[in-house]
């Protein structure tokens, strides 16, 4: 039996960034993973998505290039090259994600473990070979699928997961998109932008519905500009399939309409991989798909951690990769670890018009009883975003009227998703609205407008 100081189930961002670190602490340890180094995001989620997403962005810069007074003849695109080239990418970073491992002297075990209780767990080998592993401490990074409802379930060919949608056999010419989250949206504006007739499906009141309600607004009416169809507060009842569509039955309103369509993306969320991996022989806990944690990613089984997707909300790969160092620096003992606050982790979307955020949104700020100053600033103020003839967008900030504290950012426009990470540390370094008065923005850059959004809080906004 292998006895290492640690062992993590799951190689995603969770897991293999936690057993970097813990070997940076000096800790012998075991990574067990039964499918990709890399986990969901490097392989079928994050990474792969963005480079799908370049290529969208690209067509649409040619589909205006005479507006940079630029000709180009004959624009046309080939699906499986642009396929091929966001699964190179992922590959390549997969391959690097091995190399780090066996740089930091990780010992990788390829198989699929099933916790046996009292600090042991089994490891079926691909080739149905066992052994069993034990540890004083265990990390779960089991990570997450997608969310499946009765009736409406993905069958891989007309109806697809995120999976099939990164890899489509054909270029749809009609999709229907169930959910209006980050992964829901992004294959919308993918498929959109490449000319497919894209329907929305959204059970909330309005898309986007974690996002501030300005930033939905603005983001839908941009979408519905581009030809996207847009249905809110409604729900799919029914998925009629036929040899090469689907017709879904939609209620909205109190009234029933169907749309069809010749795929359709289901993008309803996510469930924790919770199941057959042995959390019954041990006293950890479940609720709604994911394991109960404390502050310390600890479940109630002494010795057993859980971290990322598997571990709840927000489901995003920086929180899981944050959320493992943590683990395994109060795990290694080391004494300035900080529990994680996941009010300062940002959140993006990665469509076009790209949408990031940190912090409350006004309606959380106001329900939360604060009294508030908001400041908003337009991207048509802004002289970087207009030479780059994309002036459409917003950046709003909400401060605590009374303390100055930075709340909240909200931001939609481009390379915003760059960057929302100058709010997060402001947030991080718990700064008021004076230190970023005080800070000097380079000219001319879209971060400027982060500044007069800043500035426009407190009337003493310039360029607006």
């Amino acid at each position: 039996m292998s006895h290492p100081d640690l062992i993590i189930v799951g190689g995603g961002p969770g897991g293999y960034v936690a057993a970097i670190r813990a070997t940076q602490l000096g800790l012998k340890t075991t990574l067990v993973e039964r499918e990709h180094l890399g986990g969901i995001c490097l392989n079928w989620g994050c990474i792969p998505t963005k480079a799908l997403l370049r290529s969208a962005e690209i067509l649409n810069l040619i589909h205006h290039a005479d507006t940079f007074g630029l000709s180009v003849k004959d624009i046309s695109f080939d699906l499986p090259k642009i396929v091929a080239r966001s699964r190179q990418v992922s590959g390549q970073l997969a391959g690097g994600v091995k190399h780090l491992l066996k740089k930091n002297k990780v010992e990788v075990i390829d198989g699929e473990a099933k916790l046996l209780g009292q600090g042991k767990l089994e490891v079926t080998g691909k080739d149905g070979t066992k052994q069993t592993l034990a540890a004083k401490n265990i990390i779960l990074a089991t990570g997450a699928r997608p969310r499946v409802f009765a009736g409406l379930e993905p069958d891989g060919k007309l109806i697809w997961t995120y999976k099939e949608a990164l890899t489509p056999d054909i270029m749809p010419k009609s999709l229907l998109v169930v959910g209006s989250g980050a992964i829901g949206i992004e294959f919308a504006s993918f498929f959109r932008t490449l000319g497919a007739e894209v329907t929305v499906v959204e059970v909330m009141d309005r898309i986007l519905p974690v996002e501030d309600e300005e930033v939905s607004i603005f983001a839908r009416k941009a979408f519905e500009k581009s030809g996207m169809k847009i249905l809110t507060g409604a729900s799919v009842k029914k998925l009629d399939k036929s040899k090469n569509a689907v017709t879904a039955t939609i209620e909205q309103d109190g009234k029933s309409l169907t749309v069809t369509a010749e795929r359709v993306i289901m993008a309803v969320g996510i469930t924790g991989n919770v199941e057959n991996i042995g959390l019954e022989k041990t006293k950890a806990k479940v609720e709604r798909g994911h394991i109960l944690v404390n502050e310390w990613s600890a479940t109630e089984e002494q010795g057993l951690y859980a971290i990322g997707d598997v571990a709840g909300p927000p489901w995003l790969a920086h929180k899981a990769s944050h959320e493992g160092v943590i683990c395994v620096e109060k795990i290694a003992g080391v004494k300035d670890v900080h529990p994680l606050n996941t009010a300062n982790i940002p959140g993006c979307t990665y469509c076009a018009p790209q949408i990031a955020s940190v912090g409350l949104t006004e309606a959380k700020a106001k329900a939360g009883g604060r009294e508030i100053k908001v400041g908003r600033f337009s991207f048509i103020g802004n002289g970087k975003a207009i030479a780059l003839g994309e002036p459409e967008g917003f950046i709003k900030t909400v401060f605590d009227a009374k303390t100055g504290e930075l709340l909240g950012a909200h931001m939609v426009g481009p390379e915003v998703t760059e960057m929302i990470q100058g709010y997060v540390v402001a947030r991080t370094m718990e700064t008021t609205e004076k230190e970023l008065m005080h800070t000097v923005f380079s000219h001319p850059t879209l971060s400027e407008a982060m500044h007069e959004a800043v500035l426009a809080a407190f009337g003493q906004v310039i360029h607006m």
